[in-house]
Parts: structure tokens; C-alpha cells; sequence
């Protein structure tokens, strides 16, 4: 085996842990909020963001759903690009309102940034703001390297990704 297939192997492994790990975290979170859907919706509705009673529960009752699909698509390996993209694209925009909401209570409690702690709707209860934000851009570099990635381990379907000397 050389060096090329050696380096394939690691990153195809490397891509499947990555896949599995992104994809069970969301498995868990969208059927955590899934299965108390009044406790989600008032953690929703804390973060105010809309006006509208009907878009509010719709948000709170499609999104753990949403989750817990894509977060199903990445395990088994299906369309894992666009599963990337998609948990990318609902973690970016989560992160700026998190950290909103954090700067908010920091300003009204007068504690340090890092000092805030608070239930953000994940799933995962109370956590520290700083050790949130961490995690999420642990998670959105997970997406971004799953969205380029060529691995197809144990991939029930991933298209690769084109390569420009063939074109």
C-alpha cells in the first residue's frame, strides 16, 4: 500500500467517525426537543425572534425534525454534502443569536461574557456561553470538511467530489 492509498484510508475513516459523530449529536438534539416540544418552544420563544405566534410553532415543531433527518442522512451517508451543508446552515446563523442573547444577558446581569450560562435549546440543558461557541465551531468546521471531503466509508450514497483533471 502507498503513501496516496495509505492517506485515502485515514481520510475515509477520518470522514465516517466525523459522519457519525456529527450526525448522532443531531440525531440526539432533534429528538430531544422533539419529545418535550412546550419546553423547546418556550426556549424558542425566549430568543425572540418572531412576532408571529404561527411561524414561532412551526420553527419549534419542524426544526427538531429537520435535525434529526439530516442528522440520519449524514449516518447513513446519504446526500452527506448537502447534510453538511444544511447542519451548516442552521448552526451558523444559531451561533450569531446565541451569542446575542449571551451579550444581552452579560449586560443586564453585569457578568463576564464567559460567566453566562443558559439553556440555548439544544437539547443539552444549561451550558456555559463560551464552551457553546466552541462547540459549535468544532461542529461548523465538522460540516465545512464533511461538505468537501471525498470519504465514502460505509456511505450508502456520497457523490464525489469532481475531480478537474478529468474534466
Amino acid at each position: 500500500m502507498n503513501g496516496a492509498q495509505l492517506s485515502t484510508r485515514w481520510s475515509s475513516l477520518a470522514t465516517l467517525i466525523a459522519r457519525l459523530i456529527l450526525g448522532g449529536l443531531f440525531i440526539y438534539m432533534g429528538l430531544n426537543k422533539a419529545l418535550h416540544p412546550v419546553d423547546f418552544l418556550k426556549l424558542v420563544r425566549q430568543y425572540e425572534l418572531f412576532d408571529n405566534h404561527f411561524l414561532l410553532n412551526f420553527v419549534a415543531a419542524s426544526l427538531p425534525w429537520f435535525e434529526v433527518f439530516c442528522g440520519l442522512l449524514l449516518v447513513l451517508g446519504i446526500a452527506v454534502r448537502g447534510s453538511a451543508l444544511a447542519v451548516l446552515a442552521m448552526l451558523a446563523p444559531f451561533t450569531i443569536v446565541v451569542i446575542q442573547r449571551a451579550l444581552g444577558i452579560a449586560a443586564a446581569q453585569d457578568l463576564a461574557f464567559c460567566a453566562v450560562k443558559f439553556d440555548c435549546g439544544c437539547g443539552t440543558g444549561e451550558i456555559l456561553i463560551c464552551r457553546k461557541i466552541a462547540e459549535n465551531l468544532l461542529l461548523m468546521v465538522l460540516c465545512a470538511w464533511l461538505a468537501y471531503c471525498r470519504g465514502h466509508l460505509l456511505a450508502l450514497r456520497f457523490d464525489p467530489v469532481p475531480n478537474p483533471q478529468t474534466n
